[in-house]
């Protein structure tokens, strides 16, 4: 069974829209947890745009497994170190964008990823690392003590033609595989919605998928608690 880690974030960038309490992220998060998340996923950003450090505090006090996206900073490193999620998922971070839009180069900051790596695994943190589906990022992760990756799904998501969807998926299962040899747990995410999961699930070495933004936009129409036993019956009938 593939697990669904869901991600709140967007109910906090509704929240902070209007600087009130609600609505809640912790709330969202337990009514998630309660339809069968696996995990609870929120980004602390440098720039505090939606989750805030209260929110990451309560939600790891309350949620059953906290998976904490964090750029490679010494500011989040220290508040990661302090309030020790069960998993963190280091990821590129740029003030301007309105979403991550890629993956780590691995590659090119190897050194400044391990030591994170090594910081974070000294507080029992599980490490993943969020990077393209490429060969070389995936090898290359091997080296920085990580434990998972995270296979960015973005390019499939946004894929127009059949032709392109079908070539950005066999990336993402080459690498999937790749990663699952070398000795890391694979997961995948980003764009995923209701309508492009099923493809995803097949690929036999992802074992986790983590979904926000289409999970939160079904919750506006439909409550967090169906909208996530939707996406979970996907999982389950496609598996």
């Amino acid at each position: 069974m593939v697990r669904l880690g869901v991600n709140v974030d967007h109910v906090a960038t509704v929240r902070q829209a209007r600087g009130v309490p609600e609505p809640d992220p912790l709330e969202a998060a337990l009514l998630a947890q309660r339809a069968g998340a696996d995990s609870i996923i929120v980004h602390l950003r440098e720039d505090r745009r939606h989750i805030q450090d209260r929110d990451v505090r309560l939600l790891r006090k309350k949620v059953k497994r906290l998976n904490l996206e964090m750029a490679v900073t010494e500011e989040i490193l220290k508040i990661a170190c302090r309030i020790k999620p069960d998993q963190a998922t280091l990821v590129p971070e740029k003030r301007q964008e309105l979403t991550t839009e890629g993956g780590l180069d691995v590659t090119g900051n190897l050194r400044k990823i391990s030591q994170a790596v090594k910081r974070l695994k000294k507080k029992d943190i599980m490490v993943s690392l969020f990077i393209d589906p490429d060969l070389k990022q995936v090898k290359t992760s091997t080296k920085t003590g990580a434990q998972m990756v995270e296979l960015h799904t973005g390019c499939y998501a946004e894929a127009k033609s059949k032709k392109k969807k079908g070539k950005e998926l066999t990336r993402i299962s080459r690498a999937a595989k790749e990663a699952r040899e070398l000795g890391l747990a694979v997961s995948a995410g980003h764009g995923l919605t209701y309508r492009n999961v099923p493809r995803i699930v097949k690929i036999p070495e992802i074992e986790e998928l983590n979904i926000g933004h289409n999970i939160i936009a079904r919750a506006v129409m439909v409550g967090m608690k169906q909208a996530v036993k939707e996406m979970l019956n996907l999982i389950k009938r496609r598996r």
